[in-house]
């Protein structure tokens, strides 16, 4: 065999049933292998105490899981399903990045990981909800079963790669011309499917499931990554397999595709026919160019402009596998039941009642809890928690009624939480409050980030402090410098936010008599910064995130030096990422930041290098994503890899230095000096 040659077995989801699946997979590796790897998508642990609804709790085998008691013999990628992990899986993986015993390793919901081999297999865990996918929250952890935009945004960061693996760069020129556009993987796990995988196929899907299947935004993922094996389970709905017909992609390099979806190794049984739910293969960790396609390509779904129609009913097929072989099947016709539509058909009973009248899913006893099981809302019998009539009860100001035994720190009462309380903040005018809840308690400055009278504020960061105004470096700026560049070419970066001393949630809602002297520092400030970066050949995006909602937070404006060739790209790069994003601009920004003056709406400003603004209008209970600026401006210098500030962190002494760089380098610009 080739060593470049890596042999994988996928499973489908285990649903708790952990040690009979690490059993299998000992037993398959031992006739068919010997395994470099195993992936198991899906669902490894299942669902949580609170969502089992019968039968045997699973939280034993994480257990011996955990503490190394299971035995497995070939290492194994486990990934989060469609449901929310359990605490101890998820304590696990914060202790050790992913290890959770010999051999097992916990793929991050959005994460990449490159083998021993070579290969690069990137992973999207969760299922996909419209409403949650563009909530403006932040990304999902392992405890919600959804991923986000924000999910999908750091996976596609993470899968970046660059020409050179020479980090030090000369300047921000060679860093964006170090960077190339190819996110290319090896192997993609998620457990949706593309929304456009079924078209061009001639292969019959399930019709009937694809509705719980289809996440829209794995079609991006799969266009920017193009992995040669994608893997998925069923997304919410019923684990099936399908193998789909390579498609190709455009190129000299002749890479396809492969889609498989698996069905599940445990879980309630399904109604007729067990679902395959493994899958071997072969894989060369270096491709070899122009290789010969397979004779069943058909046209990218992807690249193609499609026309959807239905597909015939679903049958089986199996596609190459080494282990196998080639096992086409002929396409079986579906028989149709006879009988009333909704019906079982003749001969089916029902496996939990054994009732003729109705499926397994439909059946009255599904909605009664096991003997001995007690709501955690009130603790008492018969029902579930999703049933519990004290669920949706409402205190006595209009929020959710707390459990028994809560006491309220602010008044003493037990009929409603803290947040609440009329006591801690009165709404205006008498007005009584409606809805579930009252609005979240306005940030306190000594809670506030960017407030001096914050005794965590990173001071050691402020490089500048005048009048009305201080600027300081933030935490994990765009700029690579230090440990990730030996030289840019702003001295400390350069990456600079300028922010008022006292507490305003946005500068349109500073007091009219107390904003001039504010508002006329910042310019100053600002073109201080612009002659500084010119000194250094540089240009200077400004841009600011005029936020009203939530908790309110504290008024700064960004500026980032560029290299001067890129500031003509400035504006069609944020028109095309905002196009991208739902984020539109308007057409007279003058008359948009008039309209904000009041404090009556939010918005996102952008100070173009040569003068001119753009504004966008951020509507009322609309997501608008607050790392917007960074995103465009890390698209636009080449460093998507640097999209996410908190994995651009540098230590405290590295900080230092660059504050002290900048800090020397501005200091013949300083208006405080």
């Amino acid at each position: 065999m080739n060593t470049d040659t890596v042999k994988i077995l996928t499973v489908g989801s285990a649903v708790g049933s952990i040690q009979d699946l690490l059993a299998k997979i000992k037993a398959i590796d031992a006739k068919h292998g010997k395994f470099d790897l195993v992936l198991c998508i899906g669902d490894f642990f299942g669902p949580t105490r609170e969502e089992v609804e019968g039968g045997d709790d699973n939280n034993d085998e994480v257990s011996m899981l955990l503490s190394g008691k299971m035995e497995v013999a070939v290492e194994c990628y486990i990934m989060q399903g469609a449901y929310p992990l359990p605490q101890q899986v998820i304590q696990k993986f914060a202790k050790t990045g992913g290890e959770l015993c010999k051999n097992v390793f916990l793929l991050g919901k959005s994460g990449l990981i490159t083998t021993a081999n070579g290969l690069r297999i990137a992973c999207l865990g969760g299922i996909y909800d419209a409403d949650v996918y563009t909530s403006a929250d932040a990304p999902p952890g392992f405890v919600s079963p959804y991923f986000s935009s924000h999910t999908k945004e750091r996976l596609l960061a993470n899968t970046l790669s660059t020409t050179s693996t020479n980090k030090n760069y000369q300047s921000l020129a060679a860093i964006q011309s170090t960077s190339t556009s190819t996110q290319g993987i090896d192997i993609l796990l998620s457990n949706t499917w593309p929304s456009l995988i079924t078209a061009h196929s001639s292969c019959p899907v399930p019709q009937n499931q694809l509705t719980t299947l289809l996440a829209q935004p794995l079609d991006d993922i799969i266009r920017r990554t193009q992995p040669r094996y994608h893997f998925a389970m069923g997304g919410g709905g019923t684990p099936t397999f399908w193998e789909r017909e390579p498609f190709a992609w455009e190129g000299g390099d002749g890479r396809v595709t492969r889609f498989v979806s698996l069905g599940a190794f445990g879980g309630a049984p399904p109604a007729g026919k067990k679902q395959r739910w493994f899958y071997a293969f072969s894989i060369s960790s270096k491709p070899a160019a122009n290789s010969a396609r397979p004779s069943n390509v058909t046209a990218n779904p992807f690249l193609e402009p499609v026309a959807r129609g239905p597909k015939r009913s679903f049958g089986t097929s199996e596609g190459d596998n080494f282990i196998f072989g080639n096992v086409q099947q002929p396409v079986k016709r579906v028989r149709v039941a006879q009988g009333e539509p909704g019906k079982p058909p003749p001969g089916y009973k029902c496996r939990r009642c054994e009732s003729t009248e109705h499926f397994i899913n439909d059946c009255p006893e599904r909605a009664k809890p096991p003997e001995g099981y007690v709501c955690k809302l009130c603790n008492e019998p018969g029902h579930f928690v999703r049933d519990c009539p004290t669920r949706d009860a409402v205190g006595d100001t209009g929020g959710r009624k707390p459990k028994p035994g809560y006491v309220c720190r602010a008044c003493g009462s037990e009929e409603h939480y803290i947040e609440d309380c009329l006591a801690v903040r009165q709404p205006s005018g008498g007005e009584k409050r409606s809805g579930r809840r009252g609005p979240p308690k306005e940030i306190a400055p000594d809670e506030c980030w960017f407030c001096l009278s914050n005794p965590n504020l990173a001071k050691h960061l402020i490089v500048s402090i005048g009048s009305e105004v201080y600027v300081t470096l933030p935490k994990g700026q765009i700029i690579p410098t230090q440990s990730a560049a030996d030289h840019v070419d702003v001295p400390g970066g350069g990456h600079v936010l300028i922010v008022p001393i006292t507490h305003y949630p946005t500068f349109t809602v500073i007091p009219p008599d107390l904003a001039p002297p504010i508002i006329e520092e910042t310019d100053k400030y600002k073109s201080a910064l612009r002659a500084f970066f010119a000194k250094h050949g540089c240009s200077i995006v400004l841009f600011e995130v005029g936020r009203l909602s939530a908790k309110g937070g504290h008024a700064h404006v960004q500026a980032v030096p560029i290299p001067r060739k890129l500031e003509d790209q400035v504006e069609s790069t944020f028109i095309l990422e905002g196009r991208n994003s739902g984020i539109d601009f308007e057409a007279d920004p003058e008359e948009a930041m008039n309209l904000c003056a009041s404090g009556r709406g939010g918005y996102f400003k952008v100070d173009l290098p040569d003068g001119r603004k753009m504004v966008h209008l951020i509507r009322d209970h609309a997501p608008f994503n607050l790392q917007f600026g960074r995103q465009v401006l890390v698209s636009l210098l080449g460093v998507q890899n640097r999209i996410d500030w908190k994995a651009c962190m540098l230590s405290e002494e590295e900080d230092r230095a660059d504050a002290q760089a900048f800090k020397a380098a501005f200091a013949p610009f300083d208006p405080s000096l």
